[in-house]
């Protein structure tokens, strides 16, 4: 009873902090409805104007909204320095985004299989459509997705979203063990082919210096051409509550409390029945917090924290979006590893001060020591370090990147099973997880609205993984382990267990809005004695491989 009635208190505690801001909203804003992070065309134009200075805005975080998208688009319209290609995207979006705006600012709308709009009450339905073929040497495989969305508002401050796609693979090509950027899904397997569904939905109420949400939903923190090292989007979707605060120009809070999934089985909680055994896994949570602040034009400076938590009730504590949670976490579990949660820190900056340049980092801080920084017997610095530079529009139409992402050991990592940096067994944060390291160069050219051509240059390595030696006993074998202290002072890199090199080509062109044709052409050379532990099977027939496809929504 007493479990029950503080569960009812935690979220009685939230609903009345919702009905708060509810009520704090007495200014007409706009209502926000998230846009996919695979919508590549929209965020590669946004990506675009931003460094080229037309307009001012903080990537560090996706998705975007609707309404947001649609103001930036109508202010880049306005700026003399668009070429005509840009200025024909920039109007082929506002077709789309400009139904967000008041319905004297658009002349002309796009395509929706269904769409409403009244005074009170905004709907568009669309479907979801894909299909593909995918290829490694003579070995071919398919895939086709399948479903709807929905979206749209109700008054002045409510946005809705839906979305529900049924997916089918015909060849293993993914897994929470590889390390490939696709995201994660939740496969029912027959035999060789997949099958997986994606059911995403929120809702929203914003205000006019900020936002309040639920949803199930994909989402990207950190700056990167080339996945990100604080939320990278890869997991399966789960659910999570967000809060956007913006009371001025220069300065915004992010925060969102997640409910992981930690596919550890509670064999407390589990139960056999009378034909078979209901097991439940373990609680896991996710609550982080990111402030940014814009000192000067184009230039901005993040810091932010958050805490990995699991076997427990939510803590009204990690529900404050302005709190250091590793403090928290010391309040009330003490400074025991064994009994406390996992707590991370991360920052980032970007520049895009210079027209056409931008320069970015991202650090994500795991765990760090000043005590042993120092001590070359026990230094251990648990850190990934992403830095980048992508000059834009010199010549017309075309962009170069350079990114390094660095990551050591046992980053993500955590000797609670239920306390790592996953859901579902996906890691949340860098596609090659820990003890790793990525060169990633790529050059791209826009010739014509919406078409896109990216030639690419990938070397990734990474080394032994430790997480697994330590949790299979295999200490001994390793003499470069401390048995005293065996999370501390491994070498990075001493041992390079999977190395990959790949030129790739990917080219995609939008034909109709949401309408994509798409093509990626590799050329891949896999080393290591881990590569069949880190790449489908698939992708090792042959060097050459890719995929070819169409598809109408995300």
């Amino acid at each position: 009873m007493k479990y029950i009635f503080c569960k009812i208190h935690t979220f009685g505690c939230f609903l009345l902090l919702m009905i708060i801001f509810f009520l704090s909203g007495q200014l007409s804003f706009g209502q926000h409805i998230p846009v996919h992070v695979d919508n590549s065309g929209i965020y590669d134009l946004l990506d675009e104007l931003a460094d080229q200075g037309t307009i001012d805005i903080n990537t560090i975080a996706k998705p975007y909204g609707r309404r947001d998208i649609a103001l930036w688009l109508k202010q880049a319209l306005s700026h003399q320095g668009l070429t005509p290609r840009q200025r024909l995207e920039t109007e082929f979006y506002l077709r789309d985004y400009g139904k967000e705006l008041n319905r004297g600012e658009i002349s002309k709308k796009r395509f929706d299989l269904f769409y409403y709009r009244d005074s009170l009450f905004r709907l568009t339905l669309n479907p979801i459509l894909g299909v593909g073929t995918f290829f490694s040497g003579d070995k071919t495989g398919f895939y086709r997705y399948n479903g709807a969305e929905i979206y749209g508002s109700i008054g002045s401050h409510f946005g809705y979203f839906g979305s529900l796609r049924d997916n089918h693979e015909s060849k293993i090509t993914g897994g929470e063990n590889y390390l490939i950027q696709k995201r994660g899904a939740i496969y029912k397997d027959d035999g060789e082919a997949r099958d997986f569904s994606e059911a995403r939905g929120g809702f929203f109420w914003s205000w006019k210096w900020g936002r309040l949400g639920l949803q199930k939903d994909h989402y990207i923190w950190g700056y990167g051409y080339n996945g990100t090292n604080i939320f990278s989007g890869h997991t399966p979707s789960h659910a999570f509550v967000s809060l956007l605060l913006k009371p001025t120009a220069w300065f915004e809070l992010r925060y969102m409390h997640g409910w992981l999934v930690s596919e550890v089985v509670d064999s407390v909680r589990s139960f056999s029945y009378y034909d078979g055994r209901r097991e439940v896994f373990a609680d896991k949570y996710v609550a982080a917090n990111l402030i940014t602040v814009r000192p000067v034009p184009h230039l901005y400076v993040s810091a932010g924290n958050s805490i990995v938590f699991a076997d427990t009730r939510v803590n009204p504590a990690f529900l404050i979006p302005l709190m250091f949670y590793k403090s928290v976490d010391h309040t009330y579990n003490g400074a025991s590893n064994e009994v406390g949660q996992n707590a991370q820190m991360f920052f980032a900056i970007s520049s895009r001060q210079l027209n056409n340049l931008h320069i970015y980092s991202t650090l994500f801080v795991d765990e760090i020591s000043l005590k042993r920084m120092f001590d070359k017997d026990q230094h251990s610095n648990y850190v990934s370090l992403k830095v980048g530079a992508r000059m834009t529009g010199i010549p017309s139409g075309v962009s170069f990147t350079a990114e390094y992402t660095r990551t050591n050991p046992m980053v993500y990592q955590h000797k609670i099973p239920t306390t790592t940096w996953e859901s579902n067994g996906y890691n949340m944060g860098h596609y090659l997880r820990d003890n790793s390291d990525e060169l990633f160069l790529s050059v791209r050219y826009r010739p014509i609205r919406g078409m896109s051509w990216e030639l690419a240059y990938t070397h990734a390595r990474k080394g032994k993984d430790y997480q697994s030696i330590l949790i299979n006993g295999e200490e001994a074998n390793h003499p470069e382990v401390n048995l005293d202290e065996p999370r501390w002072g491994l070498p990075f890199m001493n041992d390079v267990k999977f190395e990959m090199e790949k030129v790739s080509l990917k080219g995609y062109w939008q034909v109709i809005h949401d309408g994509y044709l798409f093509v990626n052409l590799s050329i891949s050379d896999f080393g290591g004695e881990d590569k069949e532990k880190y790449i489908p099977l698939f992708y090792l027939e042959d060097n050459f491989s890719g995929s070819v496809g169409i598809n109408f929504g995300f």
